[in-house]
């Protein structure tokens, strides 16, 4: 036994140098390699004056340029940048990808043992800042970071002073996904704790409440500008007619012009009436509507690429992009991963799809703003294959070349400008093709000032970020948003209620106006909080982020629910992430509650009165498992006998 623990011993000793030695080989590699792309950059950007002009010398020619000069028109000065610029700034600048920083907010450029397993590999498979910026000439980038206010603006300035070595000193967009929820998942939502937090997008439907939306907006552009980030990848104007379907969290639920009157609301909130100088830009998505997806599966997996119509509603799904993203004016476009069957002239993905972008988009709904596709749609990588639905068979140029004839502007989450490159020297992309995309990237920079200043106030960020107005504002949403689905009698709780809490983070907050006992015999009543089922799956390394499949609790699920319900009158709260089979867990209780991410806090304050809950439902509550299998995934409101309606909502 001795022996082979000694055996066992040296075996792990051993592992753990090997991939030590990695480690410090990829280190040092990509160290090297830094400074290599640091090397490229020049000198930062002098502040001259010209004939009363003060400016940004950002091409450091000592002249005042028209795209420097910030009285110029904005076309002008677009016109004047894209002369300048050569092939290769060009072709960065129709890339964005996802960028990391270290935890002290400095650029990410060596690998990070950290015991965060994301930001461990996100250090090692993502390019370097350098490389992406000094050596790719790429501008625009999807922050992945969470960090306090101060670091976080701290690492703006950080990179964007980068930028401003560079030959023309473009300076950076950086965008993000929503960051003002509970959620924390890497292919759709960022958790935030620095920002204020409000209820997910299906919570704001759920409000009904298109002003606090617009407040919403508001105050989350505030937030973002604060700390750099000029471009919301958000929000989603999907419609969730498949209620299987994982990303439903993101929308604003399956009714049209519910969800068109959020989406307006929403990108007035972040844009203002045009987009100017204070504006977050908003890149609304999934153009033409990604919710219809075939049994619900998410076309970020080869197993969910096909969007399906069968009930012959397509142009149901574009109704909130015209009647809601298009009448706020929304500065950029998203089109999806998948396929539409049967829509177009070939079943290709929305990205590649020239019916879908120049024919729809373009020509009939005349949107002339960037159209960036989805992210990682034409290259492998180590986080997956490239989801090219539909185009597997082509190579990644001609999956770049089928993206720009189809009429879209920027590439998410790849980091590949030599591609094009190699397009435009064989001649079978012109540069003026290329000029489009780029005068429209160019434009959006320019008339939010990022050319004038994109520098930030670090200490002020610490400050303003997360302020206490703005939380307030997140705590009201949150109760309103909240929806009575079932009130027989017990709700609002009576002060000093005994009260046997499962499920949730901080139960002693119930102690304000009841008293938190620890046994259920105890108690007067029981509260519990739950989360709607999924099921769990690890084929491909995102996977496990993203809550799809299977909306009915499995028997073990269940009866551990019940059989702690039925021992005393019971309040369940479920965190509706996606509409939930609740029909045997309702019949055993007296009091359903539904929330969107409703803190403890709001949640106490609503059990007791103090918050009146006000939400209705935005999709409907299907009764059984065979009623999902049954609906069409581009019907709103088809399950067959739904436990809740769509609309349904008490109050006190």
């Amino acid at each position: 036994m001795r022996k082979l623990l000694n055996i066992l011993k040296y075996l792990l000793l051993s592992i753990v140098v090997i991939l030590l030695i990695g480690y410090l080989i990829v280190y040092f590699s990509k160290r090297s390699d830094s400074k290599k792309n640091m090397e490229l950059l020049g000198v930062e950007a002098p502040t001259l004056s010209q004939n009363g002009i003060t400016f940004r010398d950002l091409n450091k020619n000592g002249k005042l340029d028209v795209y420097e000069d910030s009285s110029a028109s904005t076309e002008d000065r677009v016109e004047d940048l894209t002369n300048q610029m050569n092939l290769e700034e060009k072709a960065g600048t129709l890339f964005i990808n996802m960028i990391g920083s270290t935890s002290k907010g400095e650029p990410m450029e060596t690998p990070i043992l950290s015991t965060d397993p994301l930001v461990l590999v996100f250090s090692i498979v993502l390019p370097s800042n350098s490389e992406m910026i000094a050596k790719k000439k790429m501008n625009s980038f999807n922050i992945l970071t969470s960090l306090d206010a101060d670091l976080m603006a701290k690492y703006s300035n950080t990179i964007q002073k980068m930028a401003e070595r560079t030959r023309l000193g473009i300076p950076i967009t950086i965008a993000t996904d929503p960051r003002h929820g509970t959620e924390n998942n890497p292919g759709a939502a960022l958790f935030t704790p620095a920002f204020s937090q409000w209820p997910s997008s299906l919570g704001l439907a759920a409000t009904r409440d298109t002003l606090l939306v617009k407040e919403f907006g508001d105050i989350a552009r505030q937030e973002y500008q604060a700390v750099g980030i000029r471009l919301a990848l958000h929000p989603m104007a999907d419609l969730a007619t498949e209620p299987r379907w994982g990303r439903i969290n993101g929308t604003f639920g399956e009714d049209a012009q519910l969800s068109a009157a959020m989406t307006k609301a929403y990108v007035l909130g972040f844009q203002g009436d045009t987009l100017g100088r204070n504006s977050v830009a908003c890149m609304t998505k999934h153009f033409s509507g990604g919710g219809p997806q075939k049994n619900g599966e998410d076309p970020h997996f080869p197993y969910g690429k096909e969007q399906v119509y069968p009930g012959d509603n397509f142009d149901y799904h574009v109704i909130p992009f015209t009647e809601g993203a298009f009448v706020a004016n929304t500065a950029q476009i998203m089109p999806y991963y998948g396929i539409p069957v049967g829509q177009t002239s070939e079943d290709v993905a929305f990205g590649f799809n020239k019916d879908i972008i120049t024919g729809l988009l373009q020509d009939s709904l005349k949107f002339e703003g960037v159209v960036c596709t989805d992210w990682n749609i034409i290259s492998d990588s180590k986080m997956g294959e490239g989801r090219a639905w539909g185009v597997e068979h082509l190579t990644p140029k001609e999956r770049v070349k089928k993206v720009l004839d189809a009429g879209c502007d920027q590439f998410g989450g790849e980091s590949i400008p030599e591609l094009i490159i190699e397009l435009v020297e064989e001649g079978q992309i012109t540069e003026e093709r290329l000029d489009i995309s780029v005068k429209k990237v160019l434009r959006d920079k320019f008339t939010m000032g990022l050319f004038d200043d994109p520098y930030v106030d670090e200490q002020k960020a610490s400050k303003f970020v997360g302020n206490e107005n703005f939380r307030e504002k997140g705590k009201e949403a949150q109760g309103k948003s909240t929806i009575v689905l079932k009130n027989e009698t017990i709700l609002p709780l009576k002060t000093g209620t005994k009260i046997y809490a499962e499920g949730m983070i901080n139960p002693e907050l119930l102690n304000k106006y009841g008293e938190l006992v620890k046994n259920p015999e105890d108690a007067d009543i029981i509260v519990t909080r739950i989360r709607t089922p999924y099921d769990e799956r690890s084929e491909y390394f995102i996977e496990r982020f993203f809550h799809q499949g299977r909306l009915y609790f499995t028997e073990e699920e269940q009866k551990k629910v019940l059989s702690l319900i039925s021992k005393k009158p019971a309040v369940v709260i479920i965190n509706l992430e996606r509409p939930a089979i609740l029909t045997e867990i309702d019949r055993s209780t007296k009091a359903l509650l539904a929330d969107f991410g409703t803190s403890d806090e709001v949640l106490t304050e609503v059990l007791f009165g103090k918050i009146i809950p006000e939400g209705k439902l935005p999709f409907e509550l299907p009764s059984s498992n065979e009623a999902v299998k049954k609906q069409l995934e581009d019907l709103p409101y088809d399950s067959k006998d739904p436990l809740y309606p769509f609309g349904h909502g008490l109050s006190y």
